[in-house]
């Protein structure tokens, strides 16, 4: 059993309002939220409960990343689900959704149900696993319960693993059929080998990093991203696109809806805010990612975007490889990198920045999360919720560096960056994981359910 804890003196950010408050949490639950502008009885006797004074701290909802590579099984020389699941809720992250491109890929219910219990026994956080999907697999999506499975996947676009769904048939099947939410990885892959050809024409095998956005271009997002839609129109699938890149993407998305009632969602990552094309002459294949960091155009439409509701959820596509993996040159080093610790903290210093408020960036990092996926008591501050929340300090920096990476690859992107804010506790599902540097491991995280 969990236990009782009484969080007072918290300014809560919750729904779009920021209220000075205590949360009571017991069993694992959220029991009673206290207004203290509206109450005259905020020291009431919780009997056994441990007092947290978060007097000048903020109580945020846990942030709930909806992609994650965790690499486990078969990847575990980068990360595994307990590294990266302690990474994660030392960033004030209390669930994630992980990939299927482990290996062996996850296109069977056996080899998903394998993860569950995986994660069961390691996970720090709560987690979900998505299913994927091939050309042939349409048997197996079929068969994945919408009740405790995030997802399909769909990589649209090679990135890593041999899961590309390139045949039309197979994808009109997938959009089609499935019963789920359908994530999708979106980049033209016909698109990017003729890229491939031009570049080594030019160079040879020595292409330079910073050719990266324009081999894995704006063309290729947009057609794959655009075929993505009309099949969910088509078929009137519940899309949600993984990781948009571009501006131009952009005119794909609406926001004339309430997410609620959006059947197509739109996700952008920390990486494609933070960094541009620019700073590949500083940080090389460290910032390879597919799809690849682009503009300063693109990066500042990316963040209207976001402030303007087309843009509905931010996540990191945390994807881990070893310093001597991404030491390489460019068709050698592969794509992707460690994010899931610093998620939170990039977007706060934004908010440090005057760029997006503390409410916006609960909504799109905590409650847009849950209600794209329907996820079942998360996401919120709400009495009768599960106690996912996280502590935070505006005031205090965290400087990042090999002392306090905790990523098993054991570097970040971020090396040598002080953010301007300091994740202070951490509670997954009513229980003090992270509490000022110091890990509470005897009780794991949940398996998400989703109200569908």
């Amino acid at each position: 059993m969990s236990k009782a804890y009484f969080i007072k003196n918290a300014s809560i950010v919750n729904e779009d309002a920021i209220f000075k408050g205590d949360v009571f949490i017991r069993d694992g639950y959220i029991e009673k939220i206290i207004h203290q502008e509206t109450s005259s009885n905020s020291t009431e006797n919780f009997d056994k409960a441990t007092i947290i004074d978060a007097e000048g701290k903020y109580l945020l909802p846990g942030v709930i990343d909806d992609q994650v590579h965790f690499r486990d099984p078969g990847l575990t020389h980068k990360a595994d689900i307990y590294t990266e699941s302690k990474a994660a809720v030392a960033g004030g992250v209390t669930s994630f959704m992980e990939m299927p491109n482990t290996i062996p890929n996850t296109l069977t219910q056996e080899l998903l149900e394998e993860k569950y219990e995986m994660a069961a026994s390691k996970s720090l956080a709560n987690y979900s696993f998505y299913m994927g999907a091939s050309n042939d697999n349409i048997s197996e999506i079929l068969k994945t319960n919408p009740r405790d499975v995030c997802g399909i996947k769909v990589f649209m676009g090679a990135s890593t693993g041999n899961m590309l769904v390139d045949n039309i048939d197979s994808l009109n099947e997938i959009f089609s059929k499935s019963k789920l939410l359908v994530a999708t990885h979106c980049e033209d892959e016909n698109t990017i080998q003729k890229n491939i050809t031009i570049f080594k024409d030019k160079y040879g095998d020595k292409v330079p990093i910073d050719a990266h956005p324009l081999i894995r271009s704006d063309e290729a997002c947009y057609k794959s991203s655009e075929l993505a839609v009309k099949l969910a129109k088509l078929h009137n699938t519940r899309l949600h696109i993984l990781h948009l890149s571009t501006a131009k993407e952009m005119e794909l998305f609406d926001n004339s809806l309430p997410l609620k009632k959006k059947r197509i969602t739109s996700e952008v990552c920390v990486h494609h805010l933070w960094f541009n094309s620019s700073d590949y002459s500083r940080l090389g294949t460290r910032i390879k990612w597919n799809p690849a960091i682009k503009t300063k155009f693109d990066q500042k439409k990316l963040f209207e975007a976001l402030l303007s509701d087309k843009l509905d959820v931010v996540a990191t596509d945390h994807a881990p490889h070893t310093e001597s993996e991404k030491n390489n040159s460019y068709f050698k080093a592969p794509s992707g990198g460690p994010l899931v610790q610093h998620s939170l903290l990039a977007m706060l210093d934004f908010y440090h920045q005057e760029k997006i408020s503390l409410e916006k960036i609960v909504e799109k990092m905590c409650h847009a999360p849950a209600i794209c996926f329907e996820v079942e008591k998360r996401g919120f501050i709400r009495e009768g919720y599960w106690a996912d929340l996280v502590l935070i300090d505006l005031n205090s920096k965290t400087q990042v560096d090999n002392s306090n990476i905790l990523y098993k690859c054991g570097w970040s992107p971020f090396e040598g960056h002080s953010f301007n804010s300091e994740i202070w506790n951490t509670f997954v599902s009513g229980n003090l994981v992270f509490d000022k540097g110091k890990f509470d491991e005897s009780i794991k995280g949940q398996r998400l359910l989703f109200e569908r």
